[in-house]
């Protein structure tokens, strides 16, 4: 017998295949359609999170939490790690020119102050608050570069307990100043007893105090559930979220209220102390400054709890760039421009005048 007629008998007595479906590739998985027919199937994708790497294959393997499919789902790749990172996010180059940009403006500010600090309008309202209030706010400037990059515990750590400690002496400076320039003022008339409250220990104490109160809240805060760096993978499909875990909800809430608390009656007693008749009433820009700050975390708040990610982490230093540029800008630009532009003005004489007013 030839070999071509071996091959003929082969193929004869050869089983045929039944088949009416085509096989299904890698990425899917057979799906019966006939109740008789089993060899009659639909070839369905795996569902999202699971993969098939074989021809045929009736069953889909689920990708562990680390990873997700590739484009053809036949494997595992590692998912993609989201941060607000400084080599793949534009806004992290933006928030960092904006801060080193603000963070310059101060110093510049507190060089022209200790160039200028004998005269009066730097004299005026405790003038050792100022320079305290001036690093405060270069500080939470720089405060930012904590929250970019890739989280770690101690980061973690570091931006909360750092803006909350710094933004609480930056407003209890603030409300110092406020009420001096309501004790000041009625120290003015004569036989006054307030006069016996004017003076840098009043003001030095009070700030000591209400910061101390933050320092406190941080504290226990740390002691009994620190923030530290997580890894959400449920937030988004084939993203892992490299975030912070505040520890405690109850700790981060009571660090934004007391700062709250303190920013509302700094307001409030600015807001009274207005309408004093100086020519320079610095009353009048701490109530804009923190008629700013408290629209800005007011409105951070909802803003704070609708976002996730890295976009939760961007409220937060918007929030902190924001506020502490409208310190800077209400309370400090109107004395600069004194200084440097209309030095005439800078006097005391003047400063403690009734009938002359400052015009910008």
């Amino acid at each position: 017998m030839s070999g071509g007629q071996r091959s003929l008998l082969k193929k004869k007595l050869q089983v045929p295949e039944s088949l009416c479906s085509d096989h299904c590739l890698p990425g899917t998985r057979k799906v019966s359609n006939s109740r008789i027919y089993s060899c009659c199937y639909d070839c369905v994708q795996c569902s999202p999170g699971e993969i098939s790497n074989t021809t045929d294959s009736e069953t889909c393997l689920k990708c562990s939490d680390l990873d997700w499919p590739n484009e053809k789902k036949d494997r595992c790749v590692p998912k993609l790690q989201e941060f607000l990172s400084y080599t793949d996010d534009t806004i992290v180059l933006v928030i960092s020119l904006v801060s080193t940009t603000f963070s310059f403006f101060t110093f510049t500010i507190i060089i022209i102050f200790i160039l200028y600090q004998d005269s009066a309008i730097v004299k005026a309202n405790n003038r050792s608050l100022s320079f305290l209030l001036l690093v405060c706010i270069m500080l939470s400037f720089l405060c930012v570069f904590l929250f970019l990059g890739r989280p770690v515990d101690l980061t973690c750590v570091l931006r909360q307990v750092s803006f909350g400690i710094l933004f609480s002496v930056a407003v209890s400076s603030v409300l110092a100043k406020t009420i001096m320039v309501c004790i000041a003022f009625k120290a003015t008339k004569p036989g006054s007893s307030w006069k016996l409250w004017i003076g840098r220990k009043w003001s030095n104490s009070l700030v000591i105090f209400c910061s101390s109160i933050q320092v406190m809240i941080c504290m226990g805060w740390l002691i009994l559930a620190p923030p530290f760096s997580e890894l959400d993978t449920l937030s988004y499909q084939g993203k892992i979220t490299v975030q912070c875990n505040e520890g405690s909800v109850i700790g981060f809430y009571s660090v934004l209220g007391y700062m709250g608390v303190l920013a509302a009656v700094s307001f409030l007693i600015a807001f009274l102390a207005r309408t004093l008749p100086d020519s320079f009433n610095e009353a009048k820009y701490i109530t804009f400054s923190m008629l700013v700050f408290c629209s800005v975390w007011i409105a951070m708040i909802p803003a704070y709890l609708s976002t996730k990610g890295k976009y939760m982490v961007a409220v937060e230093i918007f929030a902190i760039l924001t506020s502490s540029a409208g310190l800077l800008g209400c309370i400090f630009f109107p004395k600069c421009y004194i200084i440097l532009w209309r030095p005439e003005l800078n006097s005391r004489t003047h400063l403690l005048g009734k009938s002359s007013k400052v015009h910008f």
